[in-house]
């Protein structure tokens, strides 16, 4: 079944919205960040601050001082670039417990075009001491991160995507901050994915599996604080990688694996993502074909690593 992390956002604040120390703020974008359900059941603790993205972080933060779990939902691009300046300065640099939930993040935003395509939040945003970064690639693995960073106490910047996408998990999953999960076994060339591209990760196995190259595939859904034991554990033991992100290879996912691995590991690593380029008003899926983020690209950078650490 597809659902978009953005919707599951909503039905898990739905759902564990009986704790009355949640609040939750939205920049009068309720309805497409999915804080309406919400503000159905609990009015007395919602609040639409306007389009005013820099004012709600900082009530957010106020509000986190007199012992409240607060979201802040906008679209990533406002929560991360337009407040960025009151996210490091109002809620990381004193470590206040204040969730940032940013929703239609990436390209697959789609039609909105390049200004609301946000390719570089997860850079700013794993760039703040003090914060951690989620990033759930299907709806179950959102409603328990959700679960998950209402129990911890601190900031979060939880990124979550418009385009619906399929299943990864089934019930008996079992998310944890910062560990990674491997999907699949390999000793040729691991994959780590996180978000959207997690299921071309998965698709990307298929085919190489029948071409005879066994892929490792993980899924990295902390990016901040990542899973180093999981990462150096796949380079050694199948000496290439490839990373595949939603985001601008510049700064992401990518980055964050080519500094655990330059420190602990070095192998050869390729990168599938957003080429340092900004995004393009079209439908989602011909701008995820356009800018790569498929598995057919996935296998063609596995194969390339696999070439570079024969060398």
């Amino acid at each position: 079944m597809k659902k978009a992390t953005r919707a599951a956002y909503g039905e898990a604040l739905a759902e564990y919205g009986s704790n009355e120390r949640i609040i939750v703020l939205d920049a009068d974008l309720s309805k497409s960040t999915m804080t309406a359900s919400f503000k159905e059941l609990y009015p007395e603790r919602f609040f639409n601050t306007g389009i005013a993205e820099a004012n709600m972080v900082s009530s957010a933060a106020g509000m986190a001082t007199c012992n409240k779990i607060v979201f802040a939902s906008s679209f990533a691009i406002f929560a991360a670039v337009r407040a960025a300046e009151q996210i490091r300065n109002s809620v990381c640099y004193p470590k206040l417990n204040v969730k940032i939930a940013a929703t239609h993040a990436g390209i697959s935003v789609g039609e909105d075009g390049a200004t609301h395509q946000a390719i570089e939040d997860i850079a700013i945003m794993r760039a703040l001491p003090n914060m951690t970064v989620i990033q759930p690639c299907d709806g179950r693995e959102t409603k328990q991160a959700v679960k998950a960073i209402i129990d911890y106490n601190g900031p979060v910047y939880l990124r979550l995507g418009r385009l619906a996408v399929e299943d990864i998990y089934d019930n008996s999953y079992e998310f944890q901050i910062g560990k990674g999960v491997q999907l699949k076994d390999g000793c040729d060339v691991t994959i780590i994915a996180s978000g959207l591209m997690v299921k071309p990760a998965l698709d990307a196995y298929e085919t190489l599996r029948a071409q005879g190259i066994l892929a490792r595939v993980i899924n990295i859904h902390t990016i901040k604080p990542i899973d180093r034991d999981i990462i150096v554990k796949a380079a050694r033991e199948t000496g290439a990688v490839v990373t595949a992100e939603e985001h601008n290879i510049i700064g992401g996912l990518g980055s964050a694996v080519c500094e655990v691995l330059c420190d602990e590991q070095p192998v050869p690593v390729k990168r599938v993502g957003i080429e340092d380029k900004f995004g393009k008003s079209g439908k989602p899926e011909d701008l995820i074909n356009l800018y790569g983020l498929t598995a057919e690209n996935i296998v063609i950078k596995a194969k390339i690593a696999m070439a570079l650490k024969r060398q």
